[in-house]
């Protein structure tokens, strides 16, 4: 049984084809156009469509095959604890179900590293409380830029490792986005991993790879973990049927 999933967000559009738990392949597209051809050739048998752009009646206009609509109403494989359930966004509970897809067992924390930060705990009933958000990458040059009167608007390039110690404005500024957000996130984890002895943890989301240098041995690097966990929703739901 093929599985196709789906997360358009607001600049590109991410695909994936399962069989079961395995993918099989992952595309990426610039343009609506281009998934919808693309789309239309592929041979599978169940779809979920994640969406912050398009609402489920304009997709089921566009679209020639019948698709699951990710909402806060879609049934999930976890127990969700949310104080505020209507206010979660659907994206942070596919990240943590993507998780518990490849961490079978035990406490996880799923980082999302995207336009924002988000920390999302899993116990080991699967019971689902939350986590935190905070600024992520780029919100953080854009925020120095926009709210100062002199710093430029600095971009951090994939590969590139400030120095600690930033011997320009421009170096200063990208040392301490990239180290306030390294050290954050290891903060975070000591501080999980301290009440929650035995805790993983995945780091997903678009600027993941390039705080690849975290990976150990309770700590993994997986861009596409929103994929994973829509595939898991999926299945889920089709096995509800």
């Amino acid at each position: 049984m093929k599985q196709f999933v789906v997360d358009i967000g607001n600049s590109r559009i991410k695909t994936a084809l399962f069989e079961g738990e395995r993918m099989l392949e992952e595309t990426y597209f610039e343009t609506f156009e281009s998934f919808q051809e693309f789309a239309g050739r592929l041979d599978f048998q169940y779809a979920i469509i994640s969406s912050v752009t398009y609402s489920e009646e304009q997709l089921q206009g566009l679209l020639g095959f019948p698709f699951i609509y990710l909402s806060r109403t879609t049934a999930v494989p976890i127990k969700n604890l949310y104080a505020t359930p209507e206010t979660l966004g659907v994206d942070r509970k596919a990240a943590v179900i993507g998780a518990r897809s490849i961490i079978e067992k035990g406490p996880l924390l799923a980082i999302d590293l995207g336009s924002c930060i988000t920390y999302e705990f899993l116990d080991e009933e699967d019971r689902y409380f939350g986590g935190a958000i905070s600024p992520g990458l780029k919100m953080r040059f854009r925020a120095m830029h926009q709210q100062t009167a002199r710093l430029p608007l600095v971009e951090l390039p994939l590969g590139e490792r400030p120095d600690l110690i930033g011997n320009s404005t421009e170096k200063g500024m990208k040392s301490g986005v990239y180290f306030g957000i390294l050290h954050e996130m290891l903060g975070f984890i000591e501080a999980y991993q301290t009440k929650y002895p035995g805790l993983k943890v995945i780091i997903c989301g678009g600027d993941s790879k390039i705080f690849e240098s975290l990976t150990k041995d309770h700590i993994f690097v997986i861009p596409n973990l929103v994929l994973y966990g829509l595939n898991r929703i999926l299945t889920y739901n089709v096995n509800l049927q």
